[in-house]
């Protein structure tokens, strides 16, 4: 197989966890500090980029000219030069050369048709790698195929329960596309942000529409949200814990620093109430009493004085 065979086995998380979850664009992307640039003048315009392939987003630098929104650029990634979108300059603290990428160039209309025939090629090489997986009758589930912009090479990504042999796979390829093959597993977490779709909540996936940077998620999270642990009811589409759970979870923590606990006893009234239960969303406290009796007050009628909770008379 020799060069043909660049796999990598990434890692699949748990449902509990996904802090082991591999990201697809893990170094993706060449920076300054790799290519041997040590500073970036102060002044130097910054952008954010996006790969199209993958939805990744990065800083970049350009020195030659000023780059409007949606113009196209060549990038160095660790697969070699490709193609990449500009989505806006950044303001702003300037941050350090080792998360800044460097753009080579700008495209040019001949980058730009070989892309558009590229996207043709891509959808033949999938249907043709799909054929040849359930030939081989390989447990695996092909996700993407990119073909790079500047060098012969095809890249594969793939999602699979467990590790795959397929240097037969491998083989059929090379024989059909005569030009470097290289094949990734990925996780479900990034098929989903690379595929995109709508979540149980009628919009697009966090993963693919608020951020393309795949943050750990945990059971404490729905916990701390009181939220059913039901799997089905705080799993996304991708069989894993959703996202928008870590998008939330700061401002529930925040909340709750600032609002007494559950099974607090609060003086109300010159009686004593327990705090039953405490609701961030709508601002209200649902307090019960020994005898029976219930009652809701509002949050912004707490505060802390001496540590301990009280209301304002």
């Amino acid at each position: 197989m020799g060069d043909y065979n660049e796999y990598e086995e990434d890692d699949i998380s748990s449902l509990e966890d996904n802090r082991n979850e591999t990201k697809l664009h893990e170094q993706d992307i060449i920076t300054g500090a790799a290519a041997g640039i040590e500073s970036i003048a102060p002044d130097t315009p910054i952008y954010r980029l996006r790969l199209l392939y993958s939805q990744e987003t990065f800083l970049a630098v350009y020195r030659e000219d000023t780059l409007s929104p949606n113009t196209m650029v060549i990038v160095p990634t660790r697969y070699g030069r490709d193609l990449a979108q500009v989505i806006g300059s950044v303001r702003g603290k300037l941050p350090p050369v080792s998360e800044i990428a460097w753009i080579v160039r700008a495209a040019t209309p001949e980058d730009m048709d070989k892309s558009r025939n590229n996207t043709k090629l891509e959808k033949e090489a999938f249907d043709i790698c799909r054929k040849k997986i359930a030939n081989h009758k390989l447990d695996m589930k092909l996700v993407l195929v990119h073909y790079l912009l500047e060098e012969p090479k095809i890249l594969f990504f793939f999602t699979a329960e467990n590790r795959v042999d397929f240097r037969e796979l491998v083989k059929d390829l090379v024989s059909v596309f005569k030009m470097r093959i290289e094949l990734r597993q990925i996780g479900v977490r990034d098929e989903a942000r690379v595929v995109g779709g709508l979540g149980v909540c009628g919009r697009g996936y966090c993963c693919h529409c608020v951020s393309d940077k795949l943050k750990p998620v945990s059971i404490k999270m729905a916990k701390d949200q009181k939220l059913s642990l039901n799997s089905v009811k705080i799993s996304g589409p991708c069989g894993r814990l959703l996202c928008c759970l870590f998008y939330e979870y700061g401002f529930y923590s925040e909340q709750q620093r600032n609002l007494p606990q559950e099974g607090m006893r609060i003086n109300h009234n010159g009686e004593s109430w327990k705090v039953a239960e405490v609701n961030p969303i709508t601002g209200q406290i649902k307090m019960a009493h020994d005898d029976g009796r219930q009652t809701t007050v509002s949050a912004a009628k707490f505060e802390k004085v001496d540590n301990y909770w009280k209301i304002k008379s």
